[in-house]
């Protein structure tokens, strides 16, 4: 289904809830299984995290979490831990084509028997759960962090615990640095010098058995591009935010002060106000750290006219589709000129945006979600637009608050 998008105008002030970070939830509710008196506030309502509920709590031979990219890699390390836990994991077309085959190999290094049942290298996997003694392993740093962050989530339910050695650069560290805070939060021993972290075994209860989830910051770059694309004074305020954030997209804060809006931090809640129109006719960020974004990014500067160069985009060629290909097939059919690497995406100086383009989301939430705040340009459709359930699916009642003008 195609939902039409008409050029609109928002109000001048706006409040949005956004529920929890589908990061931080994801990271929680397998510690929950852990551990299972750990009690979760503000779970995310995303697709994923519902799929990863279910699954943990499923007895089933075979466990499909469809589109579930940080599921599949979370559930790997877990299920391959449960001794005398035997089952096959599963996902979509597009699943069965993305890499798991480095965290793979690390947990049959651990003493793991997974084994792939189709294409070599990608899931289908069959999973025989065994109790893993052995605690050393070595991984390659410049790969998706949820590999290295699945390893070290079922760390300290191992009998010796877990030393992780990161080979080459280390990619996404904030999102390694999520992972063990709230390993340390609820009372597991971990250390992180140079290229090795130790996460230590935890026999004993739990430092705190509550937590509140913070809400997803990637979910907030979609009104930082608004905010971006809306005329001086426009405010949005969103809740619930901390200035110390655990997560990478927080980032946005400082990213956006390029295209004129400011973010206050008060009382949980942050304001982003638009201050200026008058931007540069370059930015370049290194999003090494928060790949997620740079699809919300890019389509702002499409807006503004501003071009871009953005680079440490490597990982973003195994999401949900190609992400790099996606974003050029789509800028450029708005008339935008786009130049892609293995690693990085420059956008030329736009002057003109094509009307009524159809944008395809490739089975991918946040093509959906970045190209939206463009209505506030020009008319245009955006494809299968309820994908964005995956990670938020109240966008569309949140963007008709603000007032947003569409049709299906």
């Amino acid at each position: 289904m195609t939902l039409q998008l008409h050029k609109s105008t928002i109000k001048e002030q706006s409040k949005i809830t956004i529920t929890g970070s589908k990061s931080e939830s994801n990271r929680l509710l397998l510690l929950q299984a852990l551990y299972p008196e750990l009690e979760i506030d503000n779970v995310s309502n995303s697709d994923d995290s519902i799929v990863m509920q279910k699954a943990l709590a499923s007895e089933e031979k075979i466990i499909d979490i469809h589109h579930a990219g940080t599921a599949m890699r979370f559930l790997t390390a877990y299920f391959a831990s449960k001794n005398g836990r035997n089952l096959v994991l599963t996902g979509s077309h597009r699943m069965k084509e993305r890499p798991i085959e480095i965290l793979v190999d690390a947990l049959n290094q651990l003493g793991a028997d997974i084994s792939f049942l189709e294409s070599h290298g990608c899931p289908p996997l069959e999973i025989k759960g065994k109790t893993l003694l052995k605690h050393k392993v070595t991984l390659n740093a410049n790969v998706s962090s949820q590999y290295i962050s699945a390893l070290l989530l079922i760390a300290s339910r191992l009998e010796n615990g877990l030393e992780l050695t990161l080979d080459g650069e280390i990619t996404s560290i904030p999102y390694i640095n999520m992972t063990l805070d709230l390993l340390n939060k609820v009372g597991v021993t971990t250390a992180f010098e140079g290229q090795v972290i130790i996460v230590k075994p935890k026999i004993d209860g739990l430092k705190t058995t509550q937590l509140m989830v913070e809400s997803d910051w990637s979910s907030a770059s979609y009104f930082y591009s608004i905010v971006a694309l809306s005329t001086v004074g426009t405010e949005i305020e969103l809740s619930s935010y901390k200035k110390e954030s655990l997560q990478g997209d927080s980032a946005l804060a400082n990213i956006y002060k390029s295209f004129g809006v400011e973010t206050v931090f008060r009382r949980g809640a942050i304001r982003l106000k638009k201050i200026k129109d008058k931007l540069s006719d370059l930015v370049a960020f290194q999003l090494n750290n928060s790949p997620d974004i740079a699809q919300t990014i890019a389509v702002t500067c499409l807006g503004l006219g501003v071009k871009c160069h953005l680079t440490g985009l490597h990982t973003l060629k195994i999401k949900e589709t190609d992400r790099l290909v996606a974003l050029q097939n789509e800028l450029q059919k708005l008339g935008g000129t786009v130049d892609i690497t293995g690693d990085s995406l420059t956008l030329h100086k736009t002057s003109h945006l094509h009307k009524n383009v159809v944008i395809a989301t490739y089975n991918d939430h946040r093509m959906a979600m970045a190209f939206a705040p463009l209505a506030l340009k020009v008319d245009l459709n955006i494809e299968d637009y309820m994908v964005v359930s995956k990670s938020y699916p109240t966008f569309w009642e949140d963007l008709e608050t603000l007032g947003f003008k569409f049709s299906k």
